[in-house]
């Protein structure tokens, strides 16, 4: 298992620039666990003592918004850390974290992961970067809010499941992580019933299609067009 550990944390990008001795010190200070699917890692609002990373299996980021709404942040599928950003901001967990199918993290204590990014200015660097990559992302969401219509901010969601950046869109006939209509639809800023009205215009004109629960990209061009890309 400290093989496979090992291997996830060289994985995670947080640890890509960072000596193999130091990761490998590292992944002996943690421990693994267990979830079956449909259980939660952590609740939104919990106190944040520890740090996961996903070794195996896949789980879903959401939160509860002021009005009462879900809103869904991201499924994770590979190794990745989580749980990272209320651990930095010293404050409880601000989502929940559901195992969608049988799910294995390793679990380091908050004090251990912010120690280890104090020693490796590669890794604290890499982590203020992904956190102004998140800042960015926000503000680029609310400017989709005032300037894309919802077919076009569906068109644009849908992108961003396919490629970590849309200066580097997908090729046509890339499929996407399973999501729901009403998943992509608090993503998009809208209901489900107009998103799902949008998705079957979108099948229809050819855009994309259907490999069992996966949407697939098919027509990409025409995706961007629409997301004003």
């Amino acid at each position: 298992m400290s093989k496979e550990i090992e291997g996830a944390l060289r994985q995670a990008p947080y640890l890509q620039d960072v000596a193999t001795s130091s990761v490998r010190t590292f992944a002996g200070v943690g421990r693994t666990h267990h979830h079956r699917k449909g259980t939660y890692l952590c609740h939104q609002g919990d106190p944040a003592p520890d740090v996961f990373l996903l070794l195996d299996g896949r789980v879903e980021i959401s939160s509860i918004a002021s009005n009462g709404t879900r809103v869904l942040h991201a499924t994770v599928d590979e190794p990745q850390f989580i749980g990272e950003l209320a651990v930095l901001g010293d404050q409880p967990r601000t989502a929940s974290v559901l195992a969608l199918e049988d799910t294995t993290v390793w679990v380091v204590p908050a004090d251990v992961f912010v120690d280890f990014l104090t020693k490796e200015p590669n890794a604290g660097r890499a982590v203020l970067r992904a956190l102004a990559r998140q800042v960015h992302a926000s503000e680029s969401f609310v400017d989709d809010l005032l300037f894309l219509d919802l077919k076009g901010r569906v068109a644009k969601r849908l992108l961003q499941f396919a490629t970590p950046s849309l200066d580097d869109l997908p090729e046509d006939g890339t499929p996407i992580p399973v999501v729901t209509h009403a998943d992509l639809a608090s993503m998009c800023g809208g209901s489900r019933e107009n998103v799902t009205r949008v998705l079957s215009e979108f099948q229809r004109r050819g855009l994309i299609g259907r490999d069992g629960r996966r949407f697939v990209l098919k027509k990409v061009p025409g995706l961007a067009k629409l997301a004003g890309l």
